[in-house]
């Protein structure tokens, strides 16, 4: 290959490729690359408006965070960031790709088990609610609550319930648990003093009605 481009600030390219080689997807988002594109940008954009939302916090925690191929995006607007996930290949695979610039802490922790040792500013956890069992879920909500300091924010995002009726076979053999805007403001006020419901479509976060969205976004904030 030839490592001169026709315009010299795009040889900048290959200053990287030599520093750190080329990235890679990680084992769900390389799926997800293969199957339907576009679900990366849906993806993306969820971690965006994370990012957004904790911008300045100082100790994150995400919760369930799969080949935390996103988590890149939040690490951008935070001080520190420690991402959990209960399936250990999941996490082999987060730190086989993690570089020093965008560097994270990665464990194995299964959130039903316990709270995760530490204080954290905020937490947020992205497409993991809807696969914990409905007996389950305050434990999973309780266990997130109790890792967090007394004014800590959590974020929590899924697929809608009205959404269920255009989800492909895979996606619904492990959505146990979706809800609508209504069940999951219920259930996280028994927690937050303050939540607030967010629609997204696509790409699209907005505040237009719930039940035409695919996915909800729960910003709770003054822990009970």
């Amino acid at each position: 290959m030839e490592k001169r481009t026709k315009e010299p600030q795009y040889n900048e390219c290959f200053d990287i490729v030599d520093k750190v080689g080329f990235t890679r997807f990680g084992l769900m988002s390389n799926q997800v690359w293969y199957d339907d594109p576009r679900r990366i940008t849906f993806l993306l954009s969820r971690y965006k408006f994370v990012s957004k939302m904790l911008s300045g916090c100082g100790n994150v925690l995400e919760v369930g965070c799969a080949d935390a191929f996103g988590t890149r995006v939040v690490l951008q607007e935070v001080g520190r960031l420690t991402a959990i996930d209960f399936d250990p290949v999941f996490i082999e695979d987060a730190r086989a790709r993690m570089v020093e610039r965008w560097s994270f802490e990665a464990m194995v922790h299964d959130i039903l088990d316990g709270p995760v040792p530490g204080a954290f500013d905020a937490a947020y956890t992205l497409d993991v609610i809807e696969h914990i069992e409905k007996r389950n879920e305050r434990r999973f909500i309780e266990n997130i609550k109790a890792s967090l300091k007394p004014s800590g924010t959590l974020i929590v995002g899924l697929p809608s319930l009205e959404s269920q009726e255009y989800a492909s076979p895979g996606s619904k053999e492990g959505h146990v648990n979706c809800m609508s805007a209504d069940d999951l403001r219920k259930l996280m006020s028994c927690y937050f003093n303050n939540v607030f419901i967010f629609s997204m479509n696509d790409e699209v976060v907005h505040t237009g009605f719930s039940k035409m969205a695919h996915y909800l976004i729960a910003l709770c904030c003054g822990p009970k």
